[in-house]
């Protein structure tokens, strides 16, 4: 007999590789009972398979038609994790609404104050220093920008995909530097809303699809994301969080 019940943690958990031997079992047993949600699930282990093996071989030269493919593969699982994920984000809104009628302490939810406010990814600290670097590269006149970038040969060499940009945006500065999870790009963007902003990207070494969050550091906002391998962090100074988060959903939107 099961000790807990299975939820969305749990299924969500099970597809991303992160549940220990004896929790798996249960939920394997779990779905062994009503095989309508195994198929669900099984479709979203076979998404994740097929996006890791497209992803492991983009270090190679990459066709359009892999690059399509991947695309089309992210697009997929993207959609099955996020609507997972507001679905267990609904639940814990109807716990908290209900706690706070009940006027109860927070504390009784079990749920530690540090989840609430967790830490953003490793990578996000990379990207803010990237763009202050970027920042003073621009001002010296030894430095010269390189504004041309071929997106294949990124991809290619760096395995990580170039969004596609918005046309009233300038590109002024771009380049593949070394970072704490290996080669990184860094791009220096005009834009007539957010003036001068950066784009990140990296590869930090696991596999997960996330929505924009956003996190103000001093200065520096950065709306952050990541789909399959690739993390993304657009950074700009001075700007508001929900400003550079719809902007950042867009670019996003490209990678789908």
């Amino acid at each position: 007999m099961r000790s807990d019940p299975i939820t969305e943690f749990d299924l969500t958990a099970y597809v991303d590789d992160q549940l220990g031997v004896d929790r798996r079992i249960e939920v394997e047993s779990y779905l062994a009972e009503r095989p309508a949600e195994a198929a669900g699930i099984m479709a979203d282990l076979r998404s994740r398979d097929e996006l890791r093996l497209a992803l492991s071989r983009m270090p190679v030269p990459v066709s359009v038609r892999t690059n399509a493919m991947a695309g089309r593969l992210e697009r997929a699982l993207r959609r099955r994790v996020v609507i997972r994920r507001l679905s267990r984000a609904a639940v814990l809104l109807l716990v908290a609404g209900a706690a706070w009628y009940a006027q109860d302490d927070v504390r009784t939810l079990g749920v530690r104050p540090s989840v609430a406010s967790a830490p953003p990814p490793g990578f996000v600290q990379d990207a803010i220093r990237a763009h202050g670097t970027s920042i003073v590269r621009a001002a010296m006149i030894s430095q010269p920008e390189i504004a041309t970038y071929d997106p294949a040969e990124i991809l290619s060499a760096t395995a990580i995909r170039v969004p596609a940009l918005p046309d009233d945006w300038t590109v002024r500065d771009v380049q593949v530097f070394p970072s704490t999870y290996g080669p990184s790009l860094e791009m220096v963007l005009g834009t007539p809303d957010h003036g001068d902003i950066s784009l990140f990207a990296a590869r930090p070494g696991y596999f997960d699809v996330d929505p924009v969050g956003t996190v103000v550091d001093g200065t520096s906002t950065a709306a952050f994301w990541q789909v399959g391998e690739v993390a993304y962090a657009l950074v700009a100074s001075q700007q508001s969080r929900e400003a550079l988060e719809r902007t950042a959903t867009r670019i996003s939107d490209d990678l789908r």
